[in-house]
This record gives structure tokens, C-alpha cells and sequence, in this order.
């Protein structure tokens, strides 16, 4: 395995000044409002909004959304879990829907295309990272696709558990026909989170991977690592997920909490995607991984970690990394590479009445693995908007 960059894309150029001076405010004129499902106040649950998207710019695409993926950190905003939250907030950043309206020079869409969005809808688009289709690592911050500054258009981003969004064509993705629309939402965040490492280290056939954790990330770790030919380790501390896991393709499961299980291990793997996001200990994990290995972090505990031993990294080489999303060619990337290979998320779908639920089974680990909201149950939206 050689560690690497993903391929850049042909992205994005800073954006020079409209010829006619046009206005934050001209551009954020009310487009169509659109129904959605947000959070009013830390503890307010899921509620029905209404939203005002903006009118579609030269370079916007308008999408009609179907299906938005749920994700963990979905709770935390909209429970204030993450502070100096701005309400009301429509959170959902995992978005599959069809094109409705297009700009003026929008050309690599069309209406009625499937199309995507994930975690971000801008960047700077001028520094290295940007440059280098590393958007993610904005040197100036991404613009998170929901509860973020926009600072091109004004106001605070609003996502995808609603009716419809606007998003600059540069960071709009193509979802493949073979792909189930509602499966592939996932795709938007769990999906390229798990696909970004496996391809920046340049998994290929025979190699190793250990999977710690078996949620949303995990299942989707272990899909993606066996259609690159990889050998895949579940590690688990449940005897519960044994099962679960070799459903999903895992050559092999070892229950971390076994110290024999964990001492035949040593040695014996290559890369570790560890998606885990509650305080645990590394350092077993490292003791399995062979010379030059590496373990990415994904998972973000909110406390503290058990520290690491420097000298399980020197002893062996061993590189312990942290990875985000990926940028929009890799996410592109990571589309096509699951149509090809017939990957998609494991899903449950809900309703809008049933988000709240769905919120508070999510916290208690109770879903196999990725909730999918459909926005057809949608409410009407109102005559005037909330945000």
C-alpha cells in the first residue's frame, strides 16, 4: 500500500465579483419555500419549518430533494450538544433528490438528473486545499451545508431534511441511475468518510483492514474495504455484532474485550479505520497492526482519550492519522466506485413524525445502520417562512 492524495479535481477557480455588483441581499431573495423538519431550540425536538431558499443564481442548481440521510452529529447540533448553535436549524446533510431548476450557466446538469449533496456547499475555493480538491480542508473553513455562515449568500445554511435546497453547481455530485436513491444518501457522509482513508492509503487486494466499531461508519468501512479485495477484521466489543459483521463480509471478528483474541491479532493487520466515537483505548489496536501500518481516527469523542504509548508508534512505524469527508472529486469518486460495485448503505426509513424517535434510537445504538428520512412525508409548507 502507498499512501497518497486523491485525484484533484478540475474545481473550481475563486469566484471573481458579478459584473453587476449583485447584492447579498439580491441573491438571497426568497426562491420558494420549502417545507422541512428543524430543531427550534436546544430542546425543542423536531418540528415542522418552513424555509426560504433562495432564488437560483447563474451558478446554482435548485434540487428537489427525495430522501436525507440522518447522521449522529445531526443530534448534537440540534441539540445544542456542540454550543453557540443558531436556531431554528434544519439539520440533514446526506441529500438525494432530482434537479428542478438550473442556473444560467449550469451546464453539467440538467433538470431532472439525480444529484447529491453532502456535508458541505462551499469553500473558498482559493487556497492550496481547495486547489488541490482537498475542499474539506479549506484553509478558511468549508461551509457546512447546514448551520453554517454562508458567507457567498448571505445567512446561516440550512439542510436537507426539507423539500428543496440551492447549491453552487461546484459542489453538487451525480448519483448514479444503478444506485437506490434512499440507500445511496448515506453514501453522502458515511460513505466517502470511510472511502477517503481507504483510498488515501491505497487499499488493494490482500491487504488487511480492521474495522473498529459497527454502526453507521463501521458497516460501511467493512463494505468498501471488501470491494477494493481487501481482507476485512471486525473489531467489536460486542459478541452481539459477531454475526452482524461477517453478514456484512468480514472475513473475521475479534472481540477487543478477549486478550487472547487481541494477542493472536498482533501483527496480522495493515490499516485500521476505527469509527468509534467514545473514549477508548488505541493502544491494543496499535499492537495489531504490522510494520508501516496505520490507524485512521473517525470517530469524535466528546471527552478525553486514554493516551497513547509513543513507543507503540516507533517500535513498528506505525502512523496514527484523523480523517474528515472527502473533497468533491473523491466524493464523485466514491459514487461511482459503489455503483460499480453494487455498495450501498443499510437502511431504515422514517417518516417526518418519526425523526424525534428516530433521534433517540440513534443515541441508544438502535439501528442497522443509517436512518433515511423520506421527505414525501413532508408537510405543506406555510405561507411564511421560519428561517
Amino acid at each position: 500500500m502507498t499512501p497518497g492524495r486523491p485525484v484533484p479535481p478540475a474545481l473550481a477557480k475563486p469566484i471573481a465579483p458579478a459584473a453587476d455588483n449583485t447584492s447579498v441581499e439580491t441573491k438571497t431573495e426568497t426562491g420558494l419555500l420549502a417545507a422541512a423538519y428543524g430543531a427550534v431550540s436546544g430542546d425543542s425536538g423536531l418540528v415542522p419549518l418552513t424555509l426560504a431558499r433562495r432564488t437560483p443564481g447563474a451558478d446554482d442548481v435548485e434540487i428537489a430533494i427525495e430522501f436525507c440521510g440522518l447522521c449522529h452529529s445531526d443530534v448534537h447540533a440540534t441539540r445544542g450538544e456542540w454550543g453557540g448553535q443558531a436556531y431554528p436549524l434544519v439539520p440533514g446533510h446526506e441529500i438525494v433528490g432530482t434537479v428542478s431548476r438550473v442556473g444560467a450557466d449550469v451546464t453539467e446538469f440538467t433538470v431532472g438528473d439525480r444529484v447529491g449533496v453532502g456535508c458541505m456547499v462551499d469553500s473558498c475555493r482559493e487556497c492550496d486545499s481547495c486547489l488541490d480538491g482537498l475542499e474539506q480542508y479549506c484553509e478558511k473553513g468549508m461551509t457546512g451545508t447546514y448551520g453554517a455562515n454562508d458567507r457567498r449568500n448571505g445567512g446561516t445554511t440550512q439542510g436537507g431534511y426539507s423539500s428543496s435546497i440551492v447549491v453552487d453547481r461546484r459542489y453538487v455530485l451525480r448519483v448514479p441511475e444503478s444506485l437506490d436513491p434512499a440507500a445511496a444518501a448515506p453514501l453522502l457522509c458515511a460513505g466517502v468518510t470511510t472511502f477517503s482513508p481507504l483510498r488515501h492509503f491505497g487499499v488493494e487486494e490482500g491487504d488487511v483492514v480492521g474495522v473498529v466499531g459497527l454502526g453507521g461508519l463501521g458497516h460501511m468501512a467493512v463494505k468498501l474495504a471488501k470491494a477494493m479485495g481487501a481482507q476485512v477484521v471486525v473489531f467489536t466489543t460486542s459478541e452481539a455484532k459477531v454475526a452482524a459483521a461477517l453478514e456484512l463480509g468480514a472475513d473475521e471478528v475479534v472481540l477487543s474485550r478477549d486478550e487472547a483474541a487481541m494477542a493472536a491479532a498482533n501483527r496480522t493487520v495493515d490499516l485500521i479505520i476505527d469509527t468509534v466515537a467514545a473514549p477508548h483505548d488505541l493502544n491494543p489496536y496499535f499492537r495489531t497492526l504490522r510494520v508501516d501500518g496505520a490507524l485512521f481516527q473517525l470517530g469524535l469523542p466528546s471527552e478525553a482519550m486514554p493516551p497513547v504509548s509513543p513507543g507503540a508508534l516507533i517500535r513498528r512505524r506505525i502512523a496514527y492519522a484523523g480523517s474528515l469527508i472527502g473533497g468533491i472529486a473523491e466524493t464523485q469518486e466514491m459514487l461511482d466506485f459503489c455503483a460499480e460495485h453494487g455498495v450501498v448503505a443499510d437502511i431504515e426509513m422514517v417518516g417526518a413524525g418519526q425523526l424525534n424517535e428516530a433521534y433517540d434510537r440513534m443515541v441508544a445504538g438502535d439501528v442497522k445502520y443509517r436512518f433515511v428520512l423520506d421527505t414525501g412525508t413532508l408537510q405543506a409548507p406555510a405561507e411564511e417562512a421560519d428561517a
